[in-house]
This record gives C-alpha cells, sequence and structure tokens, in this order.
C-alpha cells in the first residue's frame, strides 16, 4: 500500500474511532439527559421519542440546523466534483473540511438533544426516514450492479442498462448525503440499543461520505461493512418489538449478502461456499428451534430489494428519457472542444 493510501486509511480509522466515541457519549448521557414525558407507542407509523405538545420555536431551530447541514454537505460534495474530480489515495483539503463540518453538526445535534430533544420526527412521517435509508441501499445494489453483479456475481440486466447505472454512480452522493443527514436529524440523540446503533450507523455513513474522490471512499471492505451494518440494527430495533420480526430482518439482510454483496469481495470459491454453507446452517438451527412458519418471513426483505433495484432503474430511466426530450438540440458550433485526456475528470 502506497504512503498516499495510508493517509486516507489513517483518516478512516480515526474517524471510525471518533464515531465510536460519540456513540458512547450518547449512551452515557442516559444520566442527565432531560427526556420529556414520552407518548404511549401507537403503532407502526408512530414515532415515541418525540414531545408529546409541539413547540414551533423548538423546530424552527431542528428545522434551521438540519437545513445549514444540508445544503453545506452538498456544496462541498458539489465543489469536490468540480474542483477535485480524481481519486486518490490522499485526503484533499475539500474532505478535511467535510470531516470537520460533519464533526461540528454531530456535536450540534447532541446539544440540540440536550436542550430541545425533538427532531424532525415532530414533522415528519417515520417513513420517509425509514425509506430514505432503503433507497439508499437498493441504490448501491444498482450502481454496484456492473462490478460484483446482483445475483451470485452475475450481472443482471435493468432499464436503462448500463447508461442508468453509471447515472447512479455518478449523482450517488448528493443523495446518499440527504438519506444520511435527514435521517441523522429525524431522531433525536436517543440512549436506547436501537438509537445507539443506528446513530453509529449515520456516524459512519457521513464519514464515508466526507471522504469522497478518495481511494478509503471505495474500499470494498469498508463498503459491505456499511451495507451489512443495517443487518444488525433492523435485527436489534427488531428484537424490542412486540412483534419480534428479528429473523425477518437479520437473515433477511444477510440473505442479500451471501447472494449480491459477498460476490464483491475477491473471496474464493471455497470461501464463499463455506459463507454459503454457515448461512444455510443457521437458517436451519433457527427454523428448528422456532418452526417453519418463520420460513415464511425469510424472503420479505430480499425480495423487496431486488425489486427496489428494478423500480429504481425505472424511475432514473424515465427522468433520462424525459430529460433528453426537452434538452435543446445542440448544434455544432455549441458543442465544446474535446478535454485533453490528461485533463479528464473521474467522478
Amino acid at each position: 500500500m502506497k504512503v498516499t493510501d495510508l493517509r486516507a486509511s489513517r483518516a478512516l480509522l480515526g474517524a471510525i474511532a471518533a464515531g465510536l466515541l460519540m456513540t458512547g457519549l450518547i449512551a452515557l448521557s442516559a444520566g442527565w439527559l432531560a427526556r420529556p414525558d414520552l407518548l404511549p407507542d401507537a403503532g407502526p407509523s408512530w414515532y415515541v421519542w418525540q414531545r408529546p405538545e409541539r413547540s414551533t420555536l423548538i423546530m424552527a431551530g431542528v428545522w434551521s440546523l438540519y437545513a445549514l447541514h444540508q445544503v453545506g454537505f452538498w456544496a462541498l460534495i458539489w465543489y469536490g466534483q468540480q474542483r477535485v474530480g480524481k481519486y486518490t489515495g490522499r485526503l484533499h483539503l475539500v474532505n478535511v473540511a467535510a470531516l470537520a463540518f460533519n464533526a461540528a453538526f454531530v456535536l450540534l445535534h447532541f446539544a440540540q438533544t440536550q436542550l430541545w430533544y425533538d427532531g424532525l420526527a415532530q414533522d415528519v412521517s417515520i417513513w420517509s426516514s425509514q425509506f430514505s435509508v432503503i433507497i439508499l441501499l437498493v441504490w448501491v445494489l444498482l450502481m454496484e450492479n456492473d462490478r460484483r453483479g446482483l445475483l451470485f456475481g452475475r450481472t443482471v440486466p435493468t432499464p436503462g442498462g448500463a447508461g442508468v447505472r453509471e447515472w447512479a454512480r455518478k449523482y450517488h452522493g448528493y443523495y446518499f448525503a440527504w438519506a444520511a443527514v435527514y435521517t441523522f436529524w429525524y431522531h433525536p440523540m436517543e440512549t436506547t440499543t436501537g438509537h445507539l446503533i443506528g446513530f453509529l450507523y449515520m456516524f459512519l455513513i457521513l464519514v464515508q461520505g466526507s471522504l469522497f474522490l478518495t481511494r478509503a471512499h471505495v474500499n470494498r471492505w469498508w463498503t459491505v461493512t456499511l451495507e451489512v451494518m443495517v443487518l444488525f440494527h433492523g435485527a436489534i430495533v427488531a428484537l424490542n418489538s412486540p412483534k419480534q420480526l428479528w429473523f425477518q430482518f437479520g437473515w433477511g439482510f444477510a440473505t442479500i449478502f451471501v447472494i449480491t454483496q459477498m460476490h464483491g469481495l475477491g473471496l474464493s470459491r471455497r470461501v464463499r461456499w463455506l459463507i454459503g454453507l454457515a448461512y444455510v446452517g443457521s437458517v436451519g438451527v433457527v427454523v428448528s428451534i422456532l418452526g417453519t412458519a418463520k420460513l415464511a418471513t425469510l424472503p420479505r426483505v430480499p425480495a423487496a430489494e431486488y425489486v427496489g433495484v428494478f423500480i429504481l432503474a425505472a424511475i432514473f430511466a424515465a427522468g433520462l428519457w424525459i430529460a433528453r426530450l426537452i434538452r435543446p438540440r445542440r448544434t455544432p458550433e455549441d458543442t465544446p472542444s474535446p478535454v485533453p485526456s490528461g485533463d479528464q475528470v473521474t467522478v
């Protein structure tokens, strides 16, 4: 590994350590967090962790902090694409700025929770937060289809073909930044196990977003780790819910790992077979203990995500088709001169 590659990797490890420390601080705040009197759970569409009465002043502050965080992060990504453009093994100044910027808003959100408690949940549906992350995970499956395939290492044709997948890769940073920042501000920094795992996950996604245009950003072991973390978060949250859908989420996301995600890691066939057999064995153990009725829940998560890949690709394909229709045609005089190969930008 080159020295420059180590710089970005060390920054990544340092940022992960900072995320773990911040998660620990949130856990410690259980001893002093001024939690309001929460209303009882009213069903799957109800978010418990919010004040019983909405405060316009508090929500104006929360929305202002969210907007500053969101627009600022987008601006940093845009600057990186326009002014930097190329992947390197070292940190660019814009990466340092992005890491510091996101760290500042993490601390602001922590302070805001201690003072005001409420997040965006007071004004928007829990489904908006959940689906923002679901679409992010589906988007990853779509844009990685060319590299690692969708089914056991094989690329699966999707609506719009390679052009749509290339568009998804080029512009994914803006959506991922929105999904991460929006979900981050949706929740107060609560101290339940589900919140702690969820905030650690959001911290790591913010770190990933801050390392754009570095080789650490495209390290396949790191990116798959981010994908697989939702397995643990989903299973833990489900374990603490009345419906006990931990098998559906835990083994459902494990199914996606076995079918798709592990095939982009360069593992030998023997290792992949061992992982697959371990997965089948673990399913057998759970079913033998809890009954075969559990098997009906196993395909729900992977089926939803794989169908989502085709729906998302179709939406992108339709959008690009409409854009081509309304885009004015260029005359030969309007066509810019080609950029010399040495100056081409890789995004």
